[in-house]
C-alpha cells in the first residue's frame, strides 16, 4: 500500500527531515526583517520624552511655593529645562510626577472602574516611571523581540506583544487598586511567556531541548523573584506572562517532521499532517483559556471586584514582607 510505504520511509528519513525542518526555518528566519520592535522602542522613547516635556519639574515647582526642602526638594538635571526630572524624594526613578503620569494614562483602578477609562488598559503600557525604568524595559524589549520577529514576523510579536500588555493591565488593576502603574513590564513578560510555550510546543525540532527550556525558565523565575519586592508591580508581570504564554500556542507553532518531503512525493500518495495532533489541542485550550480569561477578568474589574477578596494569599505573589521592608501599604 502507497500508505505503508511512505511511513516506512518515513520512519528511515526521520532524521534528515528533523534537520531539513530546522534548516528551512533557519532560512526564513533570514527574510524577516525587524523593524516593529525598533519602531516600539522609538514609541516607548516618544511618549516619555512627551511625559517630561509635558511635567515641566521647573514650573511645577515654582507653583508649588517656597519649600524648606533645600536641595531635596529641586529638580534633578535642572539643565535640562523642563525635561528636567521631578526630585529624587519624589521618584527616585528619575522622571515625572506621579500626579501627570495619572493624567496621561496610567493605570488608576479607580478611573477605569468609575470614571469608565477602559483606555487606560493599554494607555499605560507606553509610559514610565523613569528614564531607569525606561531603559531597562527597552533593553529587555530589543534583547527579547528582535529575535522573536525575526523568526515569527512583526504580526504574531505585535499581537502578543498588545494583548500580553492587556492581560497584565487587567490582573494588575484587580488587585493593585490604590496606587497608578505604569510601563511595558507586562508585554515583555507576554514575550518570554510566548518564547516558553513555542519551545514547548515546537519541543520536537530543537536540538538542544532541556538546555533551552532549563535557560528560559531560570530567566523567567528571575525576574519573576524581583517582582515580589515592594513597589513592583508583579501582577502586570504575571498577567502578561500567562497571556503571552497561552498566545504562544496559538500564534507560534512550527510544522513538525515529515512535511518538508511532501513535494517530492507522487500524486496520490498519502503523508502526515505538517502539524502534530498535540500542537491542535495546546492550540483549542489556549484560545478557549484565553477567551475565557479576558472575559472573566474585564467582567471583574468592571464590577468593582477586589482580587484579594477572592484570593487572600495572592498578595505575596507581589510582595512578600521581610524585616527590611513593609507590604502592608500596598494593599
Amino acid at each position: 500500500m502507497a500508505g505503508e510505504d511512505i511511513e516506512s520511509g518515513g520512519r528511515e528519513k526521520n532524521n534528515y527531515s528533523s534537520a531539513s525542518s530546522a534548516d528551512a526555518f533557519e532560512e526564513r528566519e533570514s527574510q524577516w526583517c525587524s523593524w516593529l520592535i525598533p519602531v516600539f522602542v522609538v514609541a516607548n522613547v516618544a511618549v516619555f520624552l512627551a511625559v517630561m516635556y509635558e511635567n515641566n519639574c521647573p514650573m511645577e515647582l515654582k507653583n508649588r511655593g517656597p519649600s524648606s526642602g533645600g536641595d531635596k526638594d529641586k529638580c534633578v538635571a535642572r539643565f535640562l529645562a523642563r525635561f528636567s526630572f521631578q526630585p529624587l524624594r519624589e521618584n527616585p526613578l528619575f522622571g515625572p510626577s506621579s500626579a501627570i503620569l495619572e493624567k496621561l494614562g496610567a493605570l488608576n483602578w479607580n478611573k477605569v472602574v468609575h470614571s469608565h477609562q477602559g483606555w487606560r488598559l493599554i494607555s499605560c503600557i507606553w509610559l514610565h516611571a523613569g528614564i531607569i525604568h525606561l531603559l531597562a524595559n527597552m533593553m529587555s524589549l530589543i534583547f527579547i523581540g528582535v529575535r522573536l520577529e525575526q523568526q515569527f514576523g512583526f504580526v504574531r510579536v505585535g499581537v502578543i506583544y498588545l494583548l500580553s500588555g492587556f492581560g497584565g493591565s487587567i490582573l494588575s488593576s484587580l488587585f493593585i487598586q490604590n496606587r497608578i502603574s505604569v510601563g511595558a513590564s507586562g508585554a515583555l513578560f507576554g514575550l518570554l511567556g510566548a518564547m516558553l510555550s513555542e519551545i514547548i510546543t515546537n519541543w520536537s525540532i530543537y536540538t538542544n531541548k532541556i538546555v533551552a527550556l532549563s535557560t528560559l525558565l531560570f530567566i523567567v523565575l528571575i525576574n519573576l523573584a524581583v517582582g515580589i519586592l515592594p513597589h513592583v508591580d508583579n501582577f502586570a508581570h504575571i498577567g502578561g506572562f500567562l497571556s503571552g504564554f497561552l498566545l504562544g500556542f496559538v500564534l507560534l507553532p512550527r510544522p513538525q517532521f515529515g512535511w518538508m518531503e511532501r513535494h517530492d512525493l507522487p500524486v496520490g500518495v498519502r503523508v502526515k499532517s505538517k502539524y502534530k495532533g498535540y500542537q491542535y489541542v495546546l492550540w483549542l485550550a489556549s484560545v478557549i483559556l484565553l477567551v475565557v480569561g479576558f472575559t472573566v477578568g474585564l467582567a471583574m474589574l468592571f464590577r468593582g471586584v477586589n482580587g484579594y477578596e477572592r484570593c487572600h494569599w495572592c498578595r505575596y505573589l507581589s510582595c512578600v514582607p521581610t524585616s527590611k521592608w513593609e507590604c502592608d501599604q500596598q494593599y
